[in-house]
């Protein structure tokens, strides 16, 4: 089942001598549950991709689709409601509040979309993180792997239709970025969790489903690496 249908997306910032094309006409589809790695270097896009994606910025031209909705044609209003319900962003910087405490962060976008606290979800996830011993901590008390894991944990709170990662390991060092793609990777494999992630890091991405490679805002290589599900659970 088609989950993610992206369609002849452009991006151009600027105008005239000035002009720059992040992106140029880059189509491709994502199934349901699937796990899909973007890479390529610096400047090729892969950013700029990922924020269309998630409904932070706009395309100049194309559509894209999640789970039948045409994200582009809400008003900001709906689009930031769609984004809290159905698209779960995990950045490199974490993006933590410093005020609230890793329960706080994780339920956060779920309680400012007016919607009942889900303790035994709350509960779960915390577990599901191994952060039980540090719900009551603040961003500042916690290691940046544990940082990483809280808004891991916010993006998959919600049930969202798909996960979008950028980079979620450039800030850590190799042993907590190898637990992050762990994590993620089990969420996708156990809970079924649509995953698309950005990164430079071959050995990350060839992890994925299927490969799919940027240069130049274009698409230059789309590689099926494994069959869908077909890779192994990590405990």
């Amino acid at each position: 089942m088609e989950i993610l249908k992206c369609e002849h997306i452009s991006k151009v910032y600027g105008k005239g001598n000035t002009c720059v094309k992040a992106l140029d006409d880059v189509s491709f589809t994502v199934e349901k549950g699937e796990f899909v790695s973007i890479v390529g270097p610096s400047g090729s896009g892969k950013s700029t991709l990922l924020h269309i994606l998630g409904g932070v910025d706009k395309p100049t031209e194309g559509k894209v689709m999640i789970d039948g909705t045409d994200i582009h044609s809400l008003n900001e209003d709906n689009l930031a409601i769609f984004r809290r319900r159905q698209i779960g962003l995990v950045y490199q910087f974490y993006n933590l509040l410093p005020v609230l405490n890793v329960d706080e962060n994780i339920v956060l976008p779920h309680l400012l979309d007016g919607r009942k606290m889900e303790q035994e979800r709350l509960d779960s996830i915390v577990e599901y993180l191994g952060l039980t011993e540090r719900r009551k901590n603040l961003p500042s008390q916690l290691s940046g792997g544990q940082q990483q894991r809280v808004s891991i944990g916010r993006a998959l709170f919600n049930h969202p239709a798909i996960i979008l990662a950028d980079e979620p390991t450039g800030n850590l060092d190799r042993k907590n970025g190898e637990e992050i793609i762990k994590l993620l990777k089990k969420s996708n494999r156990t809970q079924k969790q649509t995953l698309i992630l950005i990164t430079h890091d071959e050995s990350i991405a060839l992890q994925a489903d299927r490969m799919i490679y940027l240069e130049d805002g274009k698409i230059v290589r789309n590689e099926q690496i494994r069959s869908l599900g077909g890779g192994i659970d990590e405990e």
